[in-house]
């Protein structure tokens, strides 16, 4: 109730109340967008673009409906957008920096390189997936979504968005399989075993 009298006054022009909106799903909106484009700088620029869609397309906005929904759904399709961009123009996601590198001051360095590992690993496996796919799965297990909700962002049915999500799975684990196999292979190969 609270969001949509907020949304209300951002649509009637309070700016402090957009405001209070950007802090409020600005964590939320990056995280799509990380996931999504796998940079951390795309995914400020990302981030930005969208809560400047949203700025200027907030008169669309129906109070009724779920403003999360709405503004992850201008989020998703300028991720969408960027790598249909950069597929044409035969730029590898693979080029881009995947996290960030260890500070020296951390007071636990195995941990947070474990977890940096962690999240490439989920990154290089999230490419492997097609765009569409790839916010299937963003939105599912990132953002909580329901089916229905990821049908009203992404703009496909209900059964689409099943069909994606049950694909998508398969898909990862085909790939985890095959890199479980070709470190095996590569560690017998080494001698290591």
């Amino acid at each position: 109730m609270e969001e949509q009298l907020l949304v209300k006054r951002a649509q009637r022009g309070d700016q402090n109340a957009f405001t209070q909106i950007v802090d409020q799903y600005q964590t939320p909106v990056y995280n799509l967008a990380y996931r999504m484009l796998g940079n951390a700088n795309d995914a400020e620029d990302a981030a930005q673009e969208t809560f400047l869609r949203a700025y200027t397309q907030l008169k669309s906005f129906h109070v009724e409906e779920k403003f999360a929904t709405w503004l992850l759904s201008i989020a998703a399709h300028y991720c969408i957008d960027r790598l249909r961009r950069r597929r044409f123009l035969w730029l590898s996601m693979e080029d881009d920096a995947i996290g960030e590198s260890l500070a020296s001051d951390l007071p636990e360095p195995d941990e947070e390189a474990l977890r940096h590992e962690s999240e490439r690993q989920v990154a290089q496996l999230l490419e492997h997936l097609s765009p569409s796919s790839r916010l299937a799965v963003v939105l599912k297990y990132w953002h909580d979504q329901s089916v229905e909700e990821i049908s009203r962002t992404t703009g496909d049915s209900v059964s689409a968005v099943k069909v994606k999500l049950h694909r998508a799975r398969q898909a990862l684990a085909k790939q985890m399989t095959a890199d479980d196999r070709r470190l095996t292979a590569a560690t017998v190969v080494s001698g290591r075993v």
